[in-house]
């Protein structure tokens, strides 16, 4: 499925929550202006306390990422929004080459892990109107499965990532040209998976842990997930921008950043428009995003900066989730051993990290961070949010050859002060 099984980047601490409900600042060098629209909210004012420097157009977060941009390291989009109101929003580099289109805040990037926590939402929306249990086993709604799966693995256990499961790996090769067919293969791999450790154990990032979630959504709405998630979520969040769109779509929309890959040359090559190019990382070797004519059941999907503002918002505010589910959702479930200095790293180490649904959460400088990232050949997407003290921020991008783990240090360095 989703390409973070890259594990250099620790993706057990990648967090995130993004950020921005509209588009503000003045424009750092290299970045793209963007101004407020009507009707949205204006800079936020508020005093040195609440809006830390670091965070403000010009203050240390901001230069950082334009430094990264001037060097090539960078293209894509940053936002910082607080309570609502955007205090940075800056847009770097191209979102299609050839066509000559820039990237901005309303193109949407491709989300690669990032969009897994939509499929914990879904599963919790029908457990809040009792149309499922996150008790329930597998085998409560689907079969096909081995005993040792349908009677013993739970939706607890598969969306905090205690599932015991391995998966098969992908053939990463393979070039799908339908919804059907991509429904069809992740529908047979998912069947596959194998249990390698009881239950309750953690799993590191086994591709059934959101397959099998995502099946279970459609047999109990007798919906295929992409339209559940289209309706119930983004429409319901005003996420307009949001969509797991097509190759077709990804090909032609404008609004639609490329995913440009490295190469072992050093070139970049445009994912979609160069199925025969895949990428060299020896985690995901040969992997090209834009093979898959859709993201997989449970995965993926293209998203705004200000969409997954909105998402964070309507996480909080009942909008999605009556808020004892949302704190189901959001909630720490097991703790996570430190991996090396992890995402939080030196900069910004984290105080304890935990497992939630489908997402990492930390404890920096005594408040939470809650979130999710990805990382695909050609991208890089994170979301993050504060909720002591009311901040999202968003991280998406359209290179794969970024420092990501810094970006994000740098961001929570500038929100949560924490040295």
């Amino acid at each position: 499925m989703d390409s973070d099984s890259v594990r250099g980047l620790d993706r057990r601490r990648l967090l995130g929550w993004s950020g921005g409900l509209a588009a503000a600042g003045v424009a750092a060098a290299g970045a793209q202006l963007v101004e407020a629209p009507p009707g949205h909210a204006a800079p936020a004012s508020a005093g040195p306390g609440a809006v830390p420097p670091e965070t403000r157009p010009g203050g240390a977060y901001d230069r950082f990422v334009a430094k990264l941009a001037a060097e090539d390291r960078f293209s894509g989009v940053v936002l910082l929004s607080h309570r609502g109101r955007t205090v940075l929003s800056r847009s770097y580099g191209m979102a299609d080459k050839e066509k000559g289109i820039r990237n901005h805040e309303d193109v949407a990037f491709n989300l690669s892990s990032a969009g897994k926590p939509f499929g914990a939402v879904a599963v919790l929306q029908l457990a809040q109107q009792g149309r499922l249990r996150l008790s329930d086993t597998v085998g409560t709604h689907l079969s096909g499965f081995t005993r040792e799966i349908a009677e013993r693995v739970t939706l607890h256990h598969l969306l905090s990532g205690t599932s015991g499961l391995n998966t098969p790996a992908e053939d990463l090769r393979r070039v799908f040209h339908s919804r059907d067919e991509v429904y069809a293969f992740y529908e047979r791999w998912a069947r596959e998976s194998k249990p390698v450790a009881a239950p309750g154990t953690p799993t590191d990032h086994a591709g059934a842990e959101v397959a099998i979630p995502a099946l279970i959504v459609e047999a109990v709405t007798g919906t295929r997930y992409w339209d559940y998630v289209e309706k119930h979520i983004f429409e319901r969040c005003g996420m307009t921008g949001t969509a797991f769109r097509t190759r077709p779509q990804w090909l032609t929309d404008e609004r639609v950043a490329h995913s440009y890959m490295r190469q072992a040359d050093g070139s970049r090559v445009d994912a979609v428009r160069n199925l025969d190019k895949g990428s060299p990382d020896p985690h995901q070797l040969g992997k090209n995003p834009g093979r898959s004519f859709i993201d997989p059941p449970g995965d993926g999907g293209f998203a705004t900066a200000p969409d997954l503002v909105r998402f964070a918002h309507a996480l909080g505010d009942g909008t999605l989730l009556d808020r004892p589910y949302a704190e189901v959702a959001t909630a720490a479930k097991m703790p996570l051993a430190p991996q090396g200095g992890g995402l939080t790293g030196r900069a910004a180490p984290a105080d304890a990290s935990f497992t939630s649904y489908t997402m990492p959460i930390s404890l920096v400088g005594g408040q939470w961070v809650k979130g999710r990232a990805g990382v695909n050949p050609g991208s890089v997407a994170s979301w993050n949010i504060y909720p002591y003290t009311g901040w999202v921020g968003v991280v998406l991008g359209n290179y794969d050859d970024v420092p990501f783990q810094e970006i994000i240090q740098q961001e929570i360095q500038a929100v949560t002060g924490r040295r």
